[in-house]
């Protein structure tokens, strides 16, 4: 039953890879364009030039007189609204398709001329709505200068649709895009409004701040958090969408409760699917899962100087440069646990370990780019990463390494390598997508602390690879409630984790390793295939419907 006409969603990812959210809404686009075929608009931020155009984006206008056919463009609905729109403040759009499965439309929009007239929309939102942006600093400009300029994109589409509007929903994702909802809602009230906190900024602080979430829940009282953490524009504005909204949501049960007690309001729960599309079939599985093996193990053979085995065990986390929050240290404890356990006992296997989180990188090494090149098996001097990091930055996860003695002696029977870049297929050293890097690997770990909903797992079980995650990931909470706790049956082994049990963690992580030591070819294949079955039953087709629950009872509102 089609419930809207038009629905726009508004992200800071549209176009624009950065985290979770880009998966979230480019996964989730090809369902909604197989039911609402180019009735749904996604809005993003224009931050690209001529010289760095944006690989995820195919403009509708052609790019230059004489452009090849690749770059004439291609055809949208809104093509006529971009040729003749005469957007406020000098704004500057342009209208395309996502280059993701389903080829959504997509319009970007340059937000800088918004800027020198932020303080006359904080003062309206102040008057409105009580947000306080009197003491924002760092991103919190950027995204409200998007926001509504995204919000401005979407007054002036619905002006030009006119009569032929009927139904409209806007969709906000994460405090980043608060301003443009709450403009929706005051300019444009025949507008059913959602707002979807994918984690909340004051819980993701408590938790940096090393602050113990879960067990002091309900003690914590948002607004008094956002001034001890000094999150208090960021908080208010978020707290100000949520409440506004006609529909407010959240991705888990876990985070549902956090908003409830922090933002002060009950979501509806919308789990985040996944795209089975993206995942090779068959032989052309089987042929990245090979290219994979042979990159990451010849990357770390130059690095290390050890000729390591077909049977290797590869395993790996990855994610965003937080430690305790993703579980990276947790993660460390565990490898170094097992190194010590496969010293004493002795193992016919080694163990290759990666650890796949970007950081704040100067480029690729120039000596372990010769090394490949040449060939060189004698290794380099500094084994235990792939890329250099700006001089000057203690990054934490090479400092925890250091701390550990992972050196990548050849007599150890596990290593260690950090990669701390963006895998996107063209990174100087391993120079394959993130998703084919996966395909390579036999187990990944994500021992996460605060995690909404885990989409790393999820990706991980949709190309067929066993995976560890938390009693505190909404991914590990779903498995438990769907599926049950047996990894057997899922591929998916749910560690529980609380504020108090971190050693418990380790050893658990570590117990996980050494089980898939001694898994034979067999079993291991038994696990795949749970592992698939289980991403299967997370997939789009299935989770959309409480998206559109959600729009259904916005709608209802109006």
């Amino acid at each position: 039953m089609i419930m809207f006409d038009y629905l726009f969603e508004t992200s800071w990812e549209v176009c624009n890879r950065v985290g979770g959210i880009y998966t979230v809404l480019s996964t989730k686009s090809q369902t909604l364009q197989k039911l609402y075929k180019d009735r749904v608009f996604f809005i993003g931020p224009d931050l690209w030039t001529a010289d760095n155009e944006s690989p995820f984006f195919q403009c509708s206008m052609p790019v230059a007189q004489g452009a090849s056919d690749k770059k004439k463009g291609v055809k949208t609905p809104l093509d006529d609204w971009a040729a003749q729109v005469v957007m406020p403040f000098g704004l500057a759009v342009r209208v395309g398709r996502w280059n993701v499965p389903g080829q959504p439309i997509a319009v970007l929009v340059d937000f800088n001329p918004l800027y020198e007239h932020k303080n006359e929309l904080y003062a309206e939102m102040w008057d409105r709505f009580g947000v306080d942006s009197l003491h924002a600093y760092g991103d919190y400009d950027e995204g409200c200068a998007f926001a509504w300029a995204a919000a401005l994109v979407i007054e002036s589409i619905v002006a030009w649709l006119g009569e032929r509007a009927g139904r409209l929903v806007a969709h906000f994702d994460e405090w980043t895009t608060g301003m443009g909802l709450l403009y929706v809602k005051s300019h444009l009230p025949q507008v059913a409004t959602v707002f979807t906190t994918h984690a909340t900024s004051i819980g993701r602080s408590i938790c940096g701040n090393g602050k113990p979430l879960y067990d002091y829940m309900t003690g914590y009282n948002g607004d008094q958090m956002s001034w001890e953490l000094n999150m208090v524009s960021k908080h208010s504005l978020e707290k100000a969408a949520a409440h506004a909204a006609d529909a407010f949501t959240t991705v888990s049960e876990v985070t549902a409760r956090e908003c409830e007690q922090l933002l002060e309001r009950r979501p509806l729960v919308t789990p985040n699917g996944f795209e089975g599309s993206f995942v090779p079939k068959g032989k052309a599985y089987d042929a990245k899962r090979q290219a994979a093996r042979e990159r990451l193990m010849a990357v770390a053979r130059a690095l290390s100087g050890v000729d390591y085995a077909p049977d290797t065990l590869l395993v790996a986390t990855s994610g965003r440069l937080e430690v305790r929050n993703k579980g990276i240290d947790a993660y460390l404890d565990a490898l170094n646990v097992t190194r010590t356990a496969l010293e004493k006992r002795g193992s016919r296997r080694r163990v290759l370990a990666f650890v796949l989180v970007p950081s704040w990188t100067a480029g690729p090494r120039p000596d372990l780019r010769r090394a490949l090149a040449t060939r060189m098996t004698t290794g380099l001097p500094v084994a235990q990463y792939t890329h250099d990091l700006h001089p000057g930055f203690d990054d934490p996860i090479l400092a925890k390494m250091r701390a550990l003695g992972f050196d990548n002696n050849p007599n150890d029977p596990l290593h260690v390598v950090y990669v701390p870049c963006y895998l996107n297929g063209n990174d100087g050293v391993i120079d394959l997508p993130y998703y084919d890097v996966l395909c390579g690997l036999d187990l990944t770990l994500f021992p996460s602390y605060y995690e909404p909903w885990g989409y790393t797992p999820l990706e991980s079980v949709a190309f067929g690879v066993p995976t560890v995650t938390t009693t505190l990931s909404g991914f590990g909470q779903w498995v438990l409630h769907a599926i049950g706790s047996k990894p057997a049956d899922s591929g998916v082994s749910v560690i529980h984790r609380s504020d108090s049990n971190y050693h418990n963690t380790v050893h658990a992580l570590a117990v996980r390793i050494t089980e898939f030591l001694e898994q034979d070819d067999q079993r291991l294949a038994t696990l795949q295939r749970k592992a698939r079955a289980t991403a299967a039953k997370a997939s789009w087709k299935h989770f959309i419907n409480h998206y559109l629950e959600a729009y259904r009872q916005t709608l209802e509102e109006k």
